[in-house]
């Protein structure tokens, strides 16, 4: 179902309920006590035509000045409380984004580059920015606007229709240009979008983009991109001077109506000269309160784009977890697979089809075939990271989705050729947060001979890597991974080429490590290095 960035703004303040009834209480009372500046403006002039200095004339000054002084202290009460709003507003994004994007379904991340949906956490700070002036400066807007007309309908009935006609009118200028100016502002927001991704894909592949650059792909790509952007800013920027032009039109008929009305009740004495001049300031104030609402309108499109880029991460969906049973072994995990059948959406053929397989507790197995043969994806099967379409799979004579997919993560060492160094210490990356005993820290990195490395490290293990591991040896990279993936003695390890850049003798004495038949753990493994092969016990075989 798809929300509309209206819903979605609804439903953001409607996390923060107690606030914006403080809020608006606030503006109530300050649209209120703006509103004793005119009375006490009327009611002075009318003492000064009486051309008596009286203590009752200093009272009305003192009472129009407290009214100032009150309306500043509840502002800056609203600023308070809009600048909570906003703390939490960042720290709720950045631990939603954190939360879901190890979660998100991988099945809808096989067509998006995962790094792209993180720009849109920058949305929330434009959130951040457009909350106060829709919250504070809009909603005071509008009730100076409503109070300022209550009031002149005071003075006489006729400022009544004024009022409802002009109310109808603001009506219909939101109701037909309002959607129009959304639609403009997605789409521009869209290709800024599309063009930070390019961007970060020119950065991520800087070094063919610098040995071709003569060719200028990268600028002629740059400069269509940036042409739809400023095409869709253009059509954006006409909704907001239509609504501009319109707006204007607003003020004049407001400003005609309203001193034509009130130099013709002047006329016919039935609105004194005190009560005129109060009337000119609540009309100015009803003027500058139509051009705020106006200047405002931008942010608010802002705020709904930002809010609909935002809700694009928070709308995919999670990887389903409803399972109850526990992971209850000290030996390696057994795997059953019955008739497993797996494809793409897209794809009309299936990658794995009709595959069946057994795998007993600790047994060490090499998947071999064809390139194409969906030997990585059954890897990615067998780890939770991809969905059955029909099949069954069982973990220990369990079926695979009735388990709590937090247990099984706990027990797998899982190794994809991917690089997947974070930029952190080497503890941080080998530990992932996890509690390990020192010891067994220590005879691990002896084991892959991580140690001989980090003496030469300023800081040890706590030395800092770069994203990527930039600047260390593809060997030392891989090293690390294996190292994060049996530093927790895991249950069933997933491997795909896991020492291809290690040098021969050294991998050979790694393999024997996890090979081993004494070791509690089962070994399913991807590789054309023919010492598993020689290890293992069982050779699986895929084909196309």
């Amino acid at each position: 179902m798809t929300i509309s960035p209206v819903e979605r703004l609804w439903s953001l303040l409607s996390k923060y309920k107690i606030e914006l009834r403080q809020i608006y209480f606030y503006a109530l009372f300050i649209g209120i006590v703006n509103l004793t500046l005119p009375l006490g403006i009327q009611a002075i002039i009318n003492f000064l035509q009486t051309g008596e200095l009286t203590s009752t004339w200093i009272i009305l000054v003192g009472f129009v000045l407290v009214g100032i002084l009150v309306t500043g202290f509840l502002q800056v009460l609203q600023l308070r409380i809009v600048e909570n709003i906003q703390q939490d507003l960042f720290a709720r994004s950045a631990f939603e984004f954190a939360y879901r994007l190890p979660n998100i379904s991988f099945i809808q991340l096989d067509k998006i580059h995962a790094p792209e949906l993180v720009n849109r956490f920058f949305d929330t700070i434009t959130i951040q920015k457009g909350l106060p002036k829709i919250l504070i400066d809009f909603s005071l807007a509008i009730f100076q606007i409503v109070f300022g007309l209550i009031l002149l309908a005071i003075y006489s009935p006729y400022f009544i229709l004024l009022g409802l006609a002009l109310a109808f009118i603001l009506w219909l200028i939101f109701k037909f240009t309002g959607p129009k100016g959304v639609k403009t502002s997605l789409k521009e927001s869209k290709y800024k979008y599309q063009l930070a991704h390019w961007l970060e894909e020119i950065a991520r592949g800087i070094r063919s983009f610098k040995i071709y650059a003569n060719n200028k792909f990268h600028l002629n790509k740059t400069d269509n991109i940036v042409g739809e952007y400023l095409l869709s800013r253009e059509n954006h920027f006409q909704v907001l001077i239509s609504q501009f032009r319109l707006f204007i039109g607003f003020k004049v008929i407001v400003a005609a109506g309203l001193l034509l009305l009130g130099g013709y009740l002047v006329f016919q004495e039935r609105m004194n000269i005190g009560q005129f001049v109060a009337a000119e300031i609540i009309i100015i104030l009803i003027i500058n309160s139509v051009e705020k609402v106006l200047r405002i309108i931008d942010t608010i499109y802002d705020v709904l784009t930002a809010l609909d880029k935002i809700g694009y991460v928070t709308d995919l969906k999670l990887d389903v977890n409803n399972g109850k049973a526990m992971v209850d072994s000290n030996q390696g995990l057994s795997l059953k697979a019955t008739e497993l059948v797996f494809g793409f959406t897209e794809e009309k053929n299936k990658i794995i089809n009709d595959l069946s397989f057994e795998i007993k507790a600790n047994e060490k197995v090499v998947l071999t075939g064809e390139s194409g043969s969906g030997k990585s994806l059954l890897l990615k099967i067998l780890a939770g990271i991809h969905d059955l379409d029909d099949g069954e799979l069982y973990v220990n004579g369990i079926p695979f989705s009735n388990y709590r997919r937090e247990e099984l993560f706990d027990v797998l060492g899982v190794s994809f050729p991917i690089n997947q160094i974070f930029e952190g210490t080497l503890k941080e990356n080998i530990l992932l947060g996890r509690s390990i005993d020192d010891q067994e820290i220590l005879a691990i990195l002896k084991l892959l001979k991580l140690d001989d490395f980090l003496i030469h490290q300023p800081h040890g293990i706590d030395s800092m890597v770069l994203t990527g591991g930039k600047r260390l040896p593809r060997s030392i990279i891989q090293k690390l991974l294996v190292a994060r993936i049996i530093i927790n003695k895991p249950k069933l390890l997933l491997m795909e080429d896991p020492l291809q850049f290690i040098e021969v003798e050294e991998k050979k004495r790694i393999i024997d490590y996890i090979m081993d038949k004494n070791q509690n753990w089962t070994v399913i493994v991807v590789s054309d290095f023919h010492y598993w092969i020689e290890k293992c016990d069982k050779i699986i075989e895929l084909r196309k």
